[in-house]
């Protein structure tokens, strides 16, 4: 997929459905290789409502690539979650550290070469309603998909 095309729809759909009353509090775009070794750190392409460390997300990649998602936890900022669900290319968790009463999640989405991570808040919606965020992302990048095909071919 190519960077342009991400860092538009990025723009169009996901920054700016992030803040102030929306249920997305932060999200993260990551440039994300799942075959390069551990030690080489993603790079945060995007990020919004969230000041990313690079080890921490290095961390969460490694967490990923351990395919131990629901053995384990993950830490973003400073909460630390549990993966409550998990799906064909994106899954959800939990914040087990939270200070709001209703609590926070985050759905974590890999599509090609990149890392999408929404944190969400609860109290404000449900995770469920959330969801059109995960299936714009997925028709986007099935589009890419078959953009590239159609290139290819």
């Amino acid at each position: 997929m190519e960077w342009a095309f991400v860092h538009k729809i990025w723009e169009k759909s996901i920054s700016s459905n992030v803040g102030s009353g929306q249920p997305l509090k932060a999200a993260l775009l990551l440039n994300y290789d799942p075959n390069a070794p551990s030690r080489l750190m993603s790079t945060i392409a995007e990020q919004e409502g969230i000041m990313a460390d690079p080890t921490e997300m290095c961390e969460l990649i490694s967490f990923v690539k351990r395919n131990k998602l629901q053995e384990e936890s993950f830490v973003i900022g400073q909460n630390q979650y549990l993966v409550t669900s998990i799906h064909e290319s994106w899954f959800c968790a939990r914040s087990m550290s939270t200070s709001k009463p209703a609590g926070e999640g985050a759905i974590l989405m890999q599509t090609g070469a990149f890392f999408l991570i929404g944190l969400i808040e609860f109290g404000c919606v449900s995770l469920s309603e959330n969801y059109p965020i995960l299936r714009m992302w997925v028709r986007v990048t099935k589009g890419a998909k078959k953009v590239g095909a159609h290139r290819e071919g």
